[in-house]
């Protein structure tokens, strides 16, 4: 529908002001919508329905040759844009109904809304089989299963620099790793994530059906990958080759900021400054940290990240006016932009003093989302490595107490304190381990 005000509307003359510290709408009414410059900005709920909703006078049935064309466009935009709505089992058969309708009307628009269920289908199909995929790969019990094996072995624990030694294609396959995560995320997860539970959408309404698992599934790999960065520099025995571990994740972070991808740069950089890995001053002594602090510097929190959002920036521009794919790749610090986003939605009102729905708020936010929706739908250039994604995503990982731990194994307690603590994390990492035997037994 159009988001301008009726051609009747456009001869008023309806003044208005701006104030310096605060917009004032537009007192251009029409049917109970606000209109500034022409562009709809604020309405009622009830006048924003009747303008948006077809009525037997709007769009009689007798017309349905001509306005059929338009309602596939709709579903079409609809189906791409929002594939998650038709989850809903009601949404489905909902637009299996209106194809029936189509059909008795215009048998061209019912053949394109049959195209359009077909691959509304399959976008479906293939992310249920990536939410399968999340399960498998992310089972809790197995990978502590997998750890406490490996630390009882006396052999070799196989580490992330026997299987792959170069930064540059460690960067490439976190990369591949982002990107795919990303592609699955709908603008609908971010529309659940902020709604806040009330009387109007509580057991039977259509948000409480909404799923946030794949924003859930991607902030939990940045937690992976950060625990794992801690896992690898703290394994190692000898100091050199920790010392080796945290150069070699140093580099692949350098890497990361320069393709593009912030979000593995940050889990990096969160990895390495754990208290675990943090205290291992001896291994940081045999480190060259000038590129460390370099990196640190880019992803500063002060001003409110004001060194991130201007490296941002650029990599958005270079995306603009990319000539090669891989000048397209932006990976935002995925939990910034979930602050982002919370904030401007708590921060503006959804309905204006007079109880009109507050457009520009909503505009806004639609504008970085769809911002979003447009760096995940860039191709990853990068040739996989399926050993080095495989390992990424599925080698054991260390708990907090077992990262500790292995820290004062790997540097030893400086005084009194961290002595009983590395008795306290012995035992309960003991008792953690026997209670596990004993359920498997």
């Amino acid at each position: 529908m159009p988001q301008t005000t009726p051609f009747a509307a456009k001869f008023r003359h309806d003044p208005y002001t701006r104030s310096s510290t605060r917009y004032q709408p537009v007192e251009t009414h029409y049917g109970g919508l606000c209109y500034h410059d022409n562009s709809l900005v604020s309405g009622s709920l009830e006048a924003l329905i009747q303008h948006l909703v077809p009525t037997v006078d709007y769009f009689p049935d007798r017309r349905m040759r001509e306005i059929a064309p338009k309602i596939v466009q709709l579903l079409t935009e609809w189906t791409e844009t929002f594939p998650y709505d038709f989850r809903d089992e009601r949404m489905m058969q909902g637009l299996k109904e209106l194809t029936h309708r189509l059909a008795l009307g215009d048998e061209l628009s019912r053949r394109a809304l049959q195209r359009v269920t077909q691959r509304l289908l399959r976008k479906l199909t293939t992310l249920s089989q990536y939410e399968e995929f999340l399960v498998t790969t992310s089972s809790v019990g197995m990978e502590k299963l997998t750890a406490q094996k490996a630390k009882q072995q006396s052999v070799r624990r196989e580490d992330v620099l026997s299987l792959c030694s170069d930064p540059f294609v460690m960067a490439q396959q976190l990369t591949h790793i982002e990107m795919e995560r990303l592609s699955y995320i709908g603008p609908e997860e971010f529309v659940h994530a902020f709604t806040h539970k009330s009387t109007q959408d509580n057991s039977k309404g259509f948000l409480n059906k909404r799923k946030t698992g794949n924003i859930e599934a991607y902030v939990e790999w940045f937690n992976r990958l950060s625990y794992l960065v801690a896992t690898e520099i703290c394994t190692p025995v000898k100091k050199k080759n920790r010392a080796c571990v945290l150069e070699f994740f140093i580099d692949v972070a350098r890497e990361c900021f320069n393709i593009g991808n912030f979000n593995s740069l940050m889990a990096i950089i969160t990895g390495m400054n754990m208290s675990p890995v943090s205290r291992l001053k001896k291994t940081w002594s045999k480190v060259n940290t000038d590129k460390f602090d370099i990196l640190e510097h880019q992803m500063d929190p002060s001003g409110n990240f004001y060194n991130y959002r201007t490296a941002l920036q650029g990599a958005t521009h270079r995306c603009l006016t990319a000539q090669t794919s891989r000048e397209k790749i932006v990976i935002p610090f995925f939990s910034l932009f979930i602050k982002d986003l919370y904030f401007l939605n708590e921060g503006s009102a959804s309905r204006l003093p007079n109880g009109h729905i507050n457009f520009e708020k909503f505009w806004e936010l639609a504008k970085q989302v769809s911002e979003f929706l447009s760096w995940r739908l860039a191709a990853c250039p990068f040739e996989r490595d399926r050993k080095t994604l495989q390992y990424v995503l599925s080698a054991p990982i260390f708990s907090d107490d077992e990262l500790q731990l292995a820290s004062y194994e790997s540097e030893g307690p400086e005084n009194n304190m961290e002595r009983d603590t590395r008795r306290s994390l012995r035992s309960n990492v003991l008792c953690s381990l026997i209670s596990f035997v004993s359920k498997c037994v």
